[in-house]
Protein backbone atom coordinates (compact mmCIF):
# COMPACT_ATOMS: atom_id res chain seq x y z
CA UNK A 1 0.00 0.00 0.00
CA UNK A 2 1.50 3.19 -1.21
CA UNK A 3 1.54 6.33 1.14
CA UNK A 4 -0.03 8.19 -1.24
CA UNK A 5 -3.34 6.08 -1.37
CA UNK A 6 -6.53 8.03 -0.28
CA UNK A 7 -4.66 11.52 -1.76
CA UNK A 8 -6.18 13.44 -5.25
CA UNK A 9 -4.37 12.63 -8.15
CA UNK A 10 -2.22 15.49 -9.47
CA UNK A 11 -0.76 16.48 -12.47
CA UNK A 12 1.88 14.78 -13.80
CA UNK A 13 4.84 16.79 -14.77
CA UNK A 14 6.37 15.42 -18.30
CA UNK A 15 9.07 17.70 -19.04
CA UNK A 16 10.46 20.68 -17.12
CA UNK A 17 8.34 23.55 -18.34
CA UNK A 18 4.69 25.09 -17.46
CA UNK A 19 3.67 26.42 -13.91
CA UNK A 20 4.77 23.00 -11.84
CA UNK A 21 8.24 23.87 -12.47
CA UNK A 22 7.73 26.82 -12.40
CA UNK A 23 6.82 26.67 -8.45
CA UNK A 24 9.88 24.03 -7.79
CA UNK A 25 12.21 27.02 -9.46
CA UNK A 26 10.86 29.17 -6.88
CA UNK A 27 11.32 26.99 -3.87
CA UNK A 28 14.58 25.89 -5.01
CA UNK A 29 15.73 29.65 -5.55
CA UNK A 30 14.05 29.93 -1.91
CA UNK A 31 15.91 27.64 -0.67
CA UNK A 32 19.18 28.91 -2.64
CA UNK A 33 18.61 31.92 -0.71
CA UNK A 34 18.44 30.27 2.64
CA UNK A 35 21.69 28.70 2.05
CA UNK A 36 23.53 31.82 1.20
CA UNK A 37 22.24 33.58 4.59
CA UNK A 38 23.43 30.62 6.50
CA UNK A 39 26.64 30.57 4.73
CA UNK A 40 26.84 34.56 5.37
CA UNK A 41 25.82 33.96 9.29
CA UNK A 42 28.20 31.20 9.85
CA UNK A 43 31.20 33.49 8.76
CA UNK A 44 30.54 36.04 11.18
CA UNK A 45 29.70 33.29 13.85
CA UNK A 46 33.25 31.77 13.66
CA UNK A 47 36.52 33.37 12.49
CA UNK A 48 37.28 29.58 11.90
CA UNK A 49 34.70 29.04 9.08
CA UNK A 50 36.19 30.26 5.75
CA UNK A 51 39.13 28.12 6.64
CA UNK A 52 39.46 25.82 3.20
CA UNK A 53 40.28 22.96 5.27
CA UNK A 54 37.27 23.63 7.70
CA UNK A 55 34.74 24.51 4.50
CA UNK A 56 35.66 20.63 3.33
CA UNK A 57 34.93 19.19 6.62
CA UNK A 58 31.60 20.48 6.17
CA UNK A 59 31.21 18.72 3.64
CA UNK A 60 31.40 15.06 5.23
CA UNK A 61 28.50 16.57 7.32
CA UNK A 62 25.90 15.71 4.65
CA UNK A 63 27.64 14.13 1.91
CA UNK A 64 26.99 10.42 3.02
CA UNK A 65 23.56 11.52 4.15
CA UNK A 66 22.67 12.79 0.91
CA UNK A 67 23.76 9.63 -1.29
CA UNK A 68 21.02 8.11 0.46
CA UNK A 69 18.57 11.12 -0.11
CA UNK A 70 19.09 11.11 -3.95
CA UNK A 71 17.28 7.51 -3.54
CA UNK A 72 15.44 8.08 -1.29
CA UNK A 73 14.04 11.28 -2.64
CA UNK A 74 12.68 8.98 -6.03
CA UNK A 75 11.23 6.29 -3.74
CA UNK A 76 8.98 9.26 -1.99
CA UNK A 77 7.91 10.92 -5.45
CA UNK A 78 6.87 7.22 -6.12
CA UNK A 79 4.55 7.11 -3.01
CA UNK A 80 6.63 5.00 -0.86
CA UNK A 81 9.49 5.68 2.17
CA UNK A 82 12.16 3.57 3.21
CA UNK A 83 12.80 4.31 7.13
CA UNK A 84 15.40 1.39 7.44
CA UNK A 85 18.24 3.18 6.08
CA UNK A 86 20.24 3.84 8.64
CA UNK A 87 19.37 0.23 10.47
CA UNK A 88 20.65 -0.81 6.99
CA UNK A 89 24.08 1.33 7.61
CA UNK A 90 24.33 -0.09 11.31
CA UNK A 91 24.46 -3.93 9.65
CA UNK A 92 26.17 -3.05 6.38
CA UNK A 93 29.14 -1.75 8.59
CA UNK A 94 28.54 -5.04 10.76
CA UNK A 95 28.79 -7.28 7.96
CA UNK A 96 32.41 -5.58 7.07
CA UNK A 97 33.25 -5.37 10.41
CA UNK A 98 32.90 -9.27 11.30
CA UNK A 99 34.70 -10.30 7.56
CA UNK A 100 37.84 -7.93 8.71
CA UNK A 101 37.80 -10.44 11.57
CA UNK A 102 38.85 -13.38 8.63
CA UNK A 103 41.30 -11.06 6.79
CA UNK A 104 38.89 -9.60 3.92
CA UNK A 105 40.67 -6.77 2.16
CA UNK A 106 39.09 -3.70 0.96
CA UNK A 107 37.81 -4.53 -2.16
CA UNK A 108 36.15 -7.81 -0.63
CA UNK A 109 34.90 -5.21 2.42
CA UNK A 110 33.46 -2.96 -0.02
CA UNK A 111 31.70 -5.60 -2.13
CA UNK A 112 29.86 -7.01 0.99
CA UNK A 113 28.83 -3.75 2.46
CA UNK A 114 27.34 -2.70 -0.54
CA UNK A 115 26.09 -6.15 -1.34
CA UNK A 116 24.32 -5.90 2.26
CA UNK A 117 22.41 -2.72 1.24
CA UNK A 118 21.21 -4.42 -1.91
CA UNK A 119 19.86 -7.20 0.19
CA UNK A 120 18.35 -5.41 2.53
CA UNK A 121 16.67 -2.92 -0.19
CA UNK A 122 15.41 -6.03 -1.81
CA UNK A 123 14.17 -7.79 1.47
CA UNK A 124 11.88 -4.22 1.95
CA UNK A 125 10.97 -4.38 -1.64
CA UNK A 126 9.28 -7.96 -1.40
CA UNK A 127 7.38 -6.92 1.33
CA UNK A 128 6.02 -4.08 0.09
CA UNK A 129 5.29 -4.53 -3.87
CA UNK A 130 4.86 -8.65 -3.63
CA UNK A 131 2.75 -8.96 -0.54
CA UNK A 132 1.23 -5.22 -1.07
CA UNK A 133 2.47 -4.10 2.78
CA UNK A 134 2.55 -0.71 3.43
CA UNK A 135 6.42 0.57 2.93
CA UNK A 136 5.99 3.01 6.20
CA UNK A 137 5.33 -0.06 8.48
CA UNK A 138 7.12 -2.34 7.11
CA UNK A 139 10.55 -0.26 7.12
CA UNK A 140 9.88 0.58 10.73
CA UNK A 141 10.58 -2.67 11.39
CA UNK A 142 13.27 -3.88 9.54
CA UNK A 143 14.63 -1.03 11.01
CA UNK A 144 14.49 -1.87 14.30
CA UNK A 145 15.22 -5.87 12.89
CA UNK A 146 18.58 -4.52 10.79
CA UNK A 147 20.17 -2.66 13.73
CA UNK A 148 18.59 -5.72 16.45
CA UNK A 149 21.13 -7.46 14.20
CA UNK A 150 23.86 -5.33 14.69
CA UNK A 151 23.43 -5.03 18.82
CA UNK A 152 23.38 -9.21 18.96
CA UNK A 153 26.59 -9.49 16.99
CA UNK A 154 28.97 -6.49 18.52
CA UNK A 155 26.65 -5.91 21.85
CA UNK A 156 28.86 -3.45 23.26
CA UNK A 157 31.75 -4.25 21.66
CA UNK A 158 33.29 -2.35 18.42
CA UNK A 159 35.20 -3.67 15.13
CA UNK A 160 38.62 -1.71 14.76
CA UNK A 161 41.84 -2.09 12.15
CA UNK A 162 40.36 -1.39 9.34
CA UNK A 163 42.77 -1.39 6.35
CA UNK A 164 44.86 1.85 5.49
CA UNK A 165 43.81 1.55 2.00
CA UNK A 166 39.98 1.55 3.14
CA UNK A 167 40.09 4.94 4.73
CA UNK A 168 40.48 6.73 1.60
CA UNK A 169 36.79 6.01 0.74
CA UNK A 170 35.85 7.73 4.22
CA UNK A 171 38.74 10.51 4.41
CA UNK A 172 40.92 10.84 1.17
CA UNK A 173 41.37 13.67 -0.73
CA UNK A 174 41.02 13.98 -4.55
CA UNK A 175 42.71 17.26 -5.10
CA UNK A 176 43.52 19.77 -2.51
CA UNK A 177 40.28 19.92 -0.55
CA UNK A 178 38.09 18.13 -2.40
CA UNK A 179 37.43 14.88 -0.72
CA UNK A 180 36.49 11.89 -2.84
CA UNK A 181 33.34 12.00 -0.92
CA UNK A 182 32.74 15.36 -2.33
CA UNK A 183 33.33 14.11 -5.82
CA UNK A 184 31.02 10.93 -5.42
CA UNK A 185 28.56 13.19 -4.56
CA UNK A 186 28.66 15.85 -7.14
CA UNK A 187 28.60 12.38 -9.57
CA UNK A 188 25.40 10.72 -7.75
CA UNK A 189 23.53 14.09 -8.23
CA UNK A 190 24.30 14.61 -11.95
CA UNK A 191 22.96 10.59 -12.55
CA UNK A 192 20.07 11.07 -9.98
CA UNK A 193 19.20 14.14 -12.05
CA UNK A 194 19.51 12.80 -15.47
CA UNK A 195 17.48 9.90 -14.32
CA UNK A 196 14.60 11.45 -12.75
CA UNK A 197 14.22 14.51 -15.08
CA UNK A 198 15.19 13.48 -18.79
CA UNK A 199 14.32 9.68 -18.87
CA UNK A 200 11.24 7.25 -19.33
CA UNK A 201 11.76 5.54 -16.00
CA UNK A 202 11.58 9.39 -14.21
CA UNK A 203 8.32 10.35 -15.82
CA UNK A 204 7.37 6.46 -14.84
CA UNK A 205 7.79 7.49 -11.03
CA UNK A 206 6.11 10.65 -11.17
CA UNK A 207 3.07 8.98 -12.88
CA UNK A 208 3.19 6.13 -9.78
CA UNK A 209 3.16 9.00 -7.14
CA UNK A 210 0.73 10.95 -8.92
CA UNK A 211 -1.60 8.18 -9.36
CA UNK A 212 -0.73 4.36 -9.11
CA UNK A 213 -4.02 2.79 -10.79
CA UNK A 214 -3.64 5.33 -13.88
CA UNK A 215 -0.14 4.50 -14.08
CA UNK A 216 -0.96 0.71 -13.77
CA UNK A 217 -3.48 0.75 -16.60
CA UNK A 218 -1.62 3.29 -18.57
CA UNK A 219 1.19 0.21 -19.16
CA UNK A 220 3.63 1.28 -16.31
CA UNK A 221 5.02 -2.09 -14.41
CA UNK A 222 4.12 -0.27 -11.11
CA UNK A 223 5.51 -3.13 -8.72
CA UNK A 224 8.81 -3.70 -10.81
CA UNK A 225 9.66 0.51 -10.82
CA UNK A 226 9.28 0.40 -6.83
CA UNK A 227 11.07 -2.47 -6.52
CA UNK A 228 13.91 -1.54 -8.24
CA UNK A 229 13.72 2.23 -6.18
CA UNK A 230 14.16 0.10 -3.02
CA UNK A 231 17.41 -1.61 -4.25
CA UNK A 232 18.49 1.77 -4.91
CA UNK A 233 18.34 2.81 -1.86
CA UNK A 234 19.15 0.01 -0.32
CA UNK A 235 22.35 0.36 -2.39
CA UNK A 236 22.94 3.70 -1.61
CA UNK A 237 22.56 3.05 2.24
CA UNK A 238 25.29 0.49 1.54
CA UNK A 239 27.62 3.24 -0.35
CA UNK A 240 27.13 5.78 2.88
CA UNK A 241 27.56 2.28 5.34
CA UNK A 242 31.32 2.05 3.72
CA UNK A 243 31.76 6.08 3.47
CA UNK A 244 30.93 6.42 6.84
CA UNK A 245 32.89 3.29 8.18
CA UNK A 246 35.55 3.87 6.53
CA UNK A 247 35.47 8.41 7.89
CA UNK A 248 35.07 6.52 11.65
CA UNK A 249 37.39 3.40 11.82
CA UNK A 250 35.66 1.72 13.33
CA UNK A 251 32.02 -0.08 13.73
CA UNK A 252 29.58 0.03 16.47
CA UNK A 253 25.86 -1.13 16.82
CA UNK A 254 24.51 2.75 17.00
CA UNK A 255 26.57 4.06 14.17
CA UNK A 256 23.87 6.54 12.08
CA UNK A 257 21.57 6.41 14.76
CA UNK A 258 18.89 8.20 13.90
CA UNK A 259 19.79 9.18 10.00
CA UNK A 260 16.37 7.99 8.82
CA UNK A 261 14.86 11.42 10.25
CA UNK A 262 18.07 13.36 8.74
CA UNK A 263 17.60 11.31 5.48
CA UNK A 264 13.80 12.18 5.24
CA UNK A 265 14.14 16.09 6.57
CA UNK A 266 16.79 16.67 3.81
CA UNK A 267 13.99 14.87 0.97
CA UNK A 268 11.37 17.12 2.40
CA UNK A 269 13.01 20.45 2.64
CA UNK A 270 14.10 19.90 -1.09
CA UNK A 271 10.92 19.94 -1.88
CA UNK A 272 9.55 16.65 -2.42
CA UNK A 273 5.84 16.15 -1.36
CA UNK A 274 5.89 13.68 1.41
CA UNK A 275 2.53 12.42 -0.51
CA UNK A 276 4.37 11.74 -3.35
CA UNK A 277 4.07 12.72 -7.11
CA UNK A 278 6.06 16.30 -7.45
CA UNK A 279 10.38 17.25 -6.47
CA UNK A 280 13.64 17.50 -8.01
CA UNK A 281 16.75 16.51 -7.13
CA UNK A 282 18.03 20.18 -7.50
CA UNK A 283 15.97 20.30 -4.02
CA UNK A 284 17.30 18.11 -2.27
CA UNK A 285 20.91 19.37 -3.40
CA UNK A 286 20.59 22.18 -1.92
CA UNK A 287 18.89 21.25 1.03
CA UNK A 288 21.88 19.02 1.87
CA UNK A 289 24.23 22.04 1.31
CA UNK A 290 21.87 24.02 3.76
CA UNK A 291 21.79 20.91 6.72
CA UNK A 292 25.48 20.33 6.23
CA UNK A 293 26.16 24.34 6.71
CA UNK A 294 23.64 24.59 9.71
CA UNK A 295 25.28 21.32 10.98
CA UNK A 296 28.63 22.45 10.63
CA UNK A 297 27.87 26.16 11.65
CA UNK A 298 26.13 24.55 15.16
CA UNK A 299 29.10 22.47 15.92
CA UNK A 300 31.34 25.30 15.83
CA UNK A 301 29.74 27.13 18.14
CA UNK A 302 29.69 24.25 20.75
CA UNK A 303 25.99 23.74 20.30
CA UNK A 304 25.14 19.98 22.11
CA UNK A 305 23.73 17.61 19.74
CA UNK A 306 20.81 17.17 20.70
CA UNK A 307 19.43 20.95 19.91
CA UNK A 308 20.72 19.55 16.86
CA UNK A 309 18.29 16.61 16.98
CA UNK A 310 15.51 19.28 17.61
CA UNK A 311 16.09 21.38 15.28
CA UNK A 312 16.13 18.70 12.38
CA UNK A 313 12.76 17.70 13.72
CA UNK A 314 11.68 20.88 13.82
CA UNK A 315 12.63 21.54 10.58
CA UNK A 316 10.57 18.34 9.53
CA UNK A 317 7.67 19.37 11.09
CA UNK A 318 7.85 22.81 9.69
CA UNK A 319 8.46 22.24 5.86
CA UNK A 320 5.61 19.76 6.06
CA UNK A 321 2.94 21.95 8.01
CA UNK A 322 3.74 25.57 6.64
CA UNK A 323 2.41 24.58 2.68
CA UNK A 324 -1.14 23.01 4.37
CA UNK A 325 -1.14 26.02 6.05
CA UNK A 326 -0.65 28.12 3.44
CA UNK A 327 -3.18 26.18 1.57
CA UNK A 328 -5.73 26.39 4.41
CA UNK A 329 -5.21 30.14 4.29
CA UNK A 330 -5.84 30.82 0.62
CA UNK A 331 -9.40 28.22 0.64
CA UNK A 332 -10.35 30.30 4.03
CA UNK A 333 -9.84 33.60 1.52
CA UNK A 334 -11.14 31.73 -1.53
CA UNK A 335 -14.53 31.01 0.58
Amino acid sequence: MSIAQGTQPRHVPDRLHGRPTRILRSWELLLAGIAILIFLANTQASPYFLDPWNLSDATFNFTEKAFIAFAMALLIISGEIDLSVAGIIALASTAMGWALQFGIGTPGLIVIGLTVGLVCGAFNGVLVTRLGLPSIVVTIGTMSLFRGISYIVLGDQAFNGYPTDFAFFGRGYVFWVISFELVLFLIFAAIYAGVLHFTNFGRQIYAIGNNPTAATFSGIRVARVKMILFLLTGLMSGIAAVCLTARLGSTRPSIAFAWELEVVTMVVLGGVSILGGAGSILGVVIAALIMGLVTFGLGLLNVPGIVMSIFIGALLIGVIAIPRLIRLVRTGKAA
